[in-house]
């Protein structure tokens, strides 16, 4: 366990005045005053005093206490950023995040929020807000969506959960932004507050999760059981050179999603030095297009190649997938063009699997 600093120290016990008991569907008591956490796959037994892998959920005198009441990043952002291009094409959706997460990976690009109390150098002020006000800035701005991201959005799902049961009063969908190292539970408990779920699918070699502390088996049987529950599901790959990028493992991953349901939309963008991991170079653009074309031929009806605007054709687009016309033009996260009919395309009539509005 890493040294705690005063900082680290200060900022532990901030969260713990701001928390609340956890969802009686998200753990369980155990002898001696022990409790299962659910919340994730590492399906913590948190000892009274002690906590969890995440460092934010804790057992205080044999109960689960989780995060509530606050918020570390919050954005007004293009959905596509997410990114879902499947859903509300070229609006956007209030995102907001807590602290912590399951995971530590090397390479990540939110480690600010992601790894506080975990590392010294990531810490990140909460900012306390009311889910009133969370959704009143989305209707405000005029998001169709509220999304749960920067963090793991799993270890804070019953915060999350407050916020969504009040957007969709409203008429607002939730999204989750995750690793999807999720457990059954959770995903039962989340599925009447959240309709969209991206999940990175960071590798198909256990090895390789496992140095970023998580389980290969438990993000594939999430990806399964998100399609199971009716999600919409986006996938992202992250190709990090030298990591992931091969031509055996991509078509592993294609494969796999593919036997999930071909209409899965898989996402596969470029890394560049960050964090930890500052040896290899930026993933090129070479790499994307040639990830696309792996993904198609094993079926996959969407791959998009992201994060390099410009330098990957037209492979940021959706076209039909019957006739190839184009329908949703895109570069970055500005949609130039959007010509969908009601979830169809204009020129044959093809339903397009996504959410849509009319």
């Amino acid at each position: 366990m890493p040294r705690l600093t005063p900082q680290v120290v200060a900022l532990a016990d901030l969260l713990a005045e701001h928390s609340a008991p956890a969802a009686p569907e998200l753990v369980r008591a155990e002898e001696g005053g022990a409790v299962r956490c659910l919340a994730c796959a590492h399906r913590c037994r948190v000892l009274p005093g002690r906590d969890g892998v995440c460092r934010v959920r804790f057992n205080r005198a044999g109960t689960l206490r989780v995060p509530h009441g606050y918020v570390a990043g919050l954005a007004v952002d293009p959905i596509e950023k997410k990114p879902f291009f499947h859903a509300y094409p070229g609006r956007e959706t209030l995102s907001f995040g807590m602290l912590g997460c399951d995971l530590h990976c090397s390479y990540c690009q939110n480690w600010i929020t992601s790894q506080a109390l975990r590392d010294a150098r990531a810490i990140s002020a909460p900012h306390f807000v009311t889910p009133e006000e969370l959704v009143r800035l989305a209707q405000r701005y005029r998001c169709p969506a509220l999304t749960s991201t920067y963090n793991e959005p799993l270890i804070t799902s019953e915060w999350a959960v407050e916020i969504f049961r009040l957007g969709r009063a409203a008429g607002l969908a939730g999204a989750y932004v995750s690793n999807g190292h999720a457990t059954p539970e959770v995903l039962e408990y989340l599925r009447p507050y959240v309709s969209l779920y991206k999940v990175d699918l960071k590798s198909l070699n256990p090895d390789t999760y496992r140095r970023l502390g998580g389980g290969l088996e438990h993000v594939l049987a999430t990806i399964r059981r998100l399609k199971e529950l009716d999600y919409w599901i986006e996938l992202v790959t992250l190709l990090v050179p030298g990591l992931n990028d091969s031509d055996d493992e991509l078509q592993r991953m294609a494969a796999f999603i593919a036997g999930v349901s071909p209409d899965i939309p898989w996402h596969v963008t470029a890394f560049h030095p960050d964090y930890k991991l500052a040896d290899p170079p930026a993933t090129p653009a070479e790499t994307l297009l040639r990830a696309h074309a792996i993904g198609r031929r094993a079926g996959l009806r969407f791959v998009y190649a992201g994060n390099l605007p410009g330098r990957v054709g037209e492979l940021e687009n959706t076209l039909c997938p019957a006739c190839g016309t184009l329908l949703i033009e895109r570069r970055g996260f500005e949609v130039r063009q959007n010509r969908l009919c009601a979830g169809r395309c204009p020129d044959c009539a093809t339903a397009v699997p996504g959410v849509w509005e009319n």
